[in-house]
């Protein structure tokens, strides 16, 4: 019973925000405020990152809150939020008192000496409000360890909504064997004019963002391969899966966009993530249409393999990869590890949601548009393919599609990165509509340009050459990645290569799969159009 209770709470997570407490954020004079601490780890290193009380700190008196609230979003990210049993009451000023007191026994005095010389910060929240503080620091004249003893939060509040927190970390004490620290806080409000609407300004680094067909003759090779040009690829039920599937990734990432231009969505944990499951979960009906029409316009026969092979294909990749890395960060004591309510509640979004979903749209994409509609007839015996010179070969022209597309969004790509491997929040999601918009006509126009060459070579094989021309940008995007491992990251050790090649694995096979999409959309256009002007005899 405590597994479905998990799953139905996971399940309302994605498609039902909370509008109680800190998640209204309106709060009445002397109403509680929570302090939540979330991780500690070395400010260089984002990703190495545990949880707060991995660490013997102590928390304060108070042991119980009056809610509690996480969305999946925040669990997949593995934000892992644990009270700080601090008394904070909205517009109460505290003087500064002790809360707790911990003893530097060998074992404590080790962890704290550790994280001091590793230059360990620890990130809180309060209502919603994020909230970085450092450990210790290091006294480099007798290489002495210090830690900072005494918590000063200076809160902004506009009206009923806080708008501002600062905290200020002082008392700095020696770590020595046997010494008694003990840890005090104080609270002190102050009224702001600072709109509720702005209150993230202050964390957007202002450094982040300075950062009709003309007849070419019958001697043009195009025309002599009408009769096999149509012919349905090899490995169709594969190919009009993934076209299915980019068509969903397409919807899903331009309506997070959307989302998040609309509705500021770097402002509430998780609520990314969250509205795109909830997005690609709804969605599904997209893959099923597209890709089920695809198929039986190639006159496949075993729709109901497809269907479940392009629901789950995608899914099943990503679910497999996490639960990898997530019996990493398992074994590692690490904090992003996700929680086993939160992997039955995904599983249960792609079994009940995502399945069901995708079956509807395959029928309707069968029924509605699932007859072949092509404007030349199909010979019966496959035309030889002519040699040609090696720049025309399909395996050159895939790899040189992908060249002009990673270029268009080069420069996007340092922010992506920067925002999701270091200690940035990405903002301009403007910009970011801008350059997606851009990419897909990169694509297709370039993806145009290499098939009309193929074909002009007598080559008829242009759908799958189309779709991995579009797709190669991911591998561009994949070596960046390399480079910004080794030369922009401090990562190390087994987890953290595994945690970010894995997920760039995944975030490149995603934009593999929409660029090829992209690319064979235009690249089909472009074929119908042409051939449709062919005369046959």
């Amino acid at each position: 019973m405590k597994v479905f209770f998990v799953v139905a709470v996971m399940l309302g997570a994605c498609f039902h925000q909370t509008d109680s407490d800190e998640h209204n954020h309106q709060y009445d004079d002397n109403e509680e405020v929570v302090l939540w601490m979330n991780t500690v780890g070395p400010y260089h290193n984002r990703q190495e990152t545990y949880v707060y009380f991995s660490l013997p700190f102590c928390a304060g008196p108070k042991k119980s809150i009056s809610h509690y609230h996480e969305t999946l979003g925040e669990a997949l990210l593995g934000v892992e939020l644990e009270f700080s049993g601090l008394e904070i009451n909205f517009k109460a000023n505290v003087a500064k008192t002790q809360y707790c007191e911990v003893e530097l026994t060998d074992e404590v005095l080790q962890a704290f000496t550790y994280a001091v010389k590793n230059h360990y910060w620890y990130q809180m929240y309060i209502d919603d409000l994020p909230i970085w503080g450092i450990v210790g620091e290091v006294d480099d004249s007798d290489n002495s360890f210090y830690m900072w003893t005494h918590k000063k939060f200076e809160i902004g509040y506009n009206g009923n909504t806080i708008v501002d927190v600062n905290l200020t970390s002082e008392a700095k004490v020696k770590l020595e064997k046997g010494r008694k620290l003990t840890f005090t806080y104080e609270v002190s409000w102050k009224p702001s004019h600072i709109k509720y609407e702005s209150r993230f300004d202050k964390y957007l680094d202002p450094n982040f963002f300075q950062h009709r067909e003309r007849d070419l003759g019958d001697e043009y090779g195009w025309k002599q391969v009408h009769g096999d040009v149509f012919r349905p690829p090899s490995h169709f039920m594969l190919f009009s899966s993934l076209i299915g599937c980019g068509y969903q990734i397409f919807i899903v990432a331009f309506s997070v966009i959307i989302f998040a231009i609309l509705g500021e969505l770097y402002t509430e944990r998780g609520s990314l993530l969250s509205t795109s499951i909830f997005v690609y979960a709804a969605t599904s009906p997209v893959n099923g249409y597209f890709g089920g029409s695809l198929y039986s316009r190639m006159q496949g026969k075993r729709w109901i393999k497809q269907m479940v092979f392009s629901a789950f294909m995608l899914p099943a990749l990503i679910c497999g990869t996490a639960f990898l890395i997530n019996f990493i960060a398992i074994y590692y004591h690490a904090s992003r590890a996700i929680p086993f309510g939160t992997m039955v509640a995904v599983t249960c979004i792609c079994l009940f949601v995502i399945l069901p979903l995708t079956l509807v749209g395959t029928v309707l994409g069968r029924n509605l548009a699932g007859q072949p509609n092509y404007p030349c007839r199909i010979n019966a015996v496959p035309r030889p393919i002519p040699e040609k010179k090696w720049f025309m070969e399909p395996l050159v022209i895939i790899l040189l599609g992908g060249v002009l597309p990673f270029g268009s969004i080069f420069i996007e790509m340092y922010f992506i990165f920067t925002s999701f491997w270091a200690y940035k929040i990405y903002y301009v999601y403007g910009f970011m509509l801008l350059v997606f918009l851009i990419l897909a006509v990169v694509t297709v126009c370039v993806t145009i340009v290499c098939i009309y060459f193929l074909l002009n070579a007598e080559d008829y094989r242009w759908q799958w050459t189309s779709f991995l021309a579009g797709a190669s940008t991911a591998g561009y995007v994949y070596l960046y990645s390399l480079y910004y491992f080794f030369f922009k990251t401090k990562m190390y050790g087994l987890f953290q290569s595994v945690f970010y090649f894995g997920y760039m694995a995944l975030f490149s096979i995603a934009l593999g799969i929409l660029c090829g999409t992209f690319g064979y959309i235009g690249t089909s256009t472009f074929v119908h159009k042409i051939y449709s002007t062919v005369k046959i005899d």
